[in-house]
């Protein structure tokens, strides 16, 4: 971790600590007591038992995709410090941009070949993308009603995040599907930007999006020939997204509150895609926001609120952080793979 690491470390505690001081300035104490009195213990594990079975499932993933004749055998810990280590620092860059790095560092650490360990980690956000696109569109026809009717403003910028989640799956589809087609096009797009732009900034944006193109459809075609591990990777992707967007839920049940699986796991989805949209590091501020303001159709006192909130940023967002840096600092044995594929 870098000084621009810990300057999103310091913006994102800044910020929630700032929301976290209005909201507690303007709840009786006796509220945030009742609330707190309130809590099933019992509950609140089954909340971060959630977040780590998350987390397992996604390694898990890893370890499936990354096994192969002669393979070396490595730890769980290896396999499991990567989702940890992406959650820091997914947590601390501006629109999640530090994930992807961060998860290619760590498998080096472990002795995955870097070209080897970015082809995995293609593979895996090939899946990752299908599922969660998947997930999206069922949320958007069946729940997205619900948002806007009750609160307009907040559906406007949902439905912005998923236009832009549609738009890159759209893509990604494109060149699966339009290979020639995709590449054409993107020529096409940069053949227009050069007679606006300098030309020299424009062929390096050419090159490197052709040779993305290249890599993903590449990559791809590898994985359309192990449907096996397909399979298997798309069975653990839905169970670590359905661990993740069930926590609200439990954090409800965890305040004793009732409500609806179905009806708060939409809404958390689309919380999500909102989320997705804020370029502050852990889109500090408007997750907050958000949380109240879709939540508060389920919690009655605003104490309870508060409540849920904390624990939910603290269980999807810091509880991550913390594990992330652990994962950092304990590296796990490095055991080299075989050159040859």
């Amino acid at each position: 971790m870098n000084k621009k690491h810990l300057w999103g470390v310091a913006i994102v505690l800044i910020i929630s600590g700032i929301v976290l001081y209005v909201d507690l300035k303007g709840t009786p104490v006796a509220q945030l007591e009742q609330a707190a009195r309130n809590i099933n213990v019992i509950a609140l594990i089954a909340v971060f038992g959630l977040m780590l079975l998350s987390y397992i499932f996604e390694a898990s993933i890893l370890a499936v995709l990354s096994k192969r004749k002669n393979e070396p055998q490595r730890s769980k810990w290896s396999f499991f410090r990567i989702p940890l280590i992406q959650a820091l620092f997914n947590a601390i860059t501006p629109m999640s941009t530090g994930g992807q790095p961060s998860q290619l560092a760590a498998m080096i650490q472990m002795g995955i070949e870097g070209g080897r360990a970015t082809s995995l980690l293609l593979m895996k956000f090939i899946i990752y993308q299908i599922v969660v696109f998947l997930a999206y569109v069922t949320t958007i026809i069946t729940g997205f009603h619900m948002v806007a009717t009750k609160f307009s403003g907040l559906a406007f910028f949902i439905a912005v995040g998923f236009l832009i989640h549609v738009t890159s799956i759209l893509f990604l589809l494109a060149i699966l599907f339009a290979y020639n087609w995709t590449k054409n096009a993107a020529n096409w797009l940069m053949d227009l930007l050069a007679k606006f732009l300098n030309p020299d900034r424009v062929n390096v944006w050419r090159k490197n999006t052709l040779e993305k193109i290249d890599t993903f459809y590449h990559e791809s075609q590898k994985l359309k020939k192990e449907q096996g591990k397909l399979i298997v990777c798309a069975v653990l992707t839905v169970l670590q997204l359905l661990c993740f967007y069930s926590i609200p839920y439990m954090i409800l049940v965890t305040l004793n509150v009732p409500a609806d699986w179905a009806s708060v796991t939409q809404m958390n989805i689309m919380i999500i895609m909102f989320m997705a949209i804020i370029p502050i590091p852990g889109a500090s501020g408007g997750a907050e926001y958000s949380f109240q303001t879709l939540f508060a159709t389920f919690i009655s006192t605003n104490g309870t609120l508060i409540v849920g909130m904390f624990l939910w940023r603290f269980v999807t967002y810091f509880f991550g952080m913390i594990l992330g840096i652990l994962g950092w600092i304990f590296k796990p044995q490095k055991v080299v793979s075989p050159t040859n594929d």
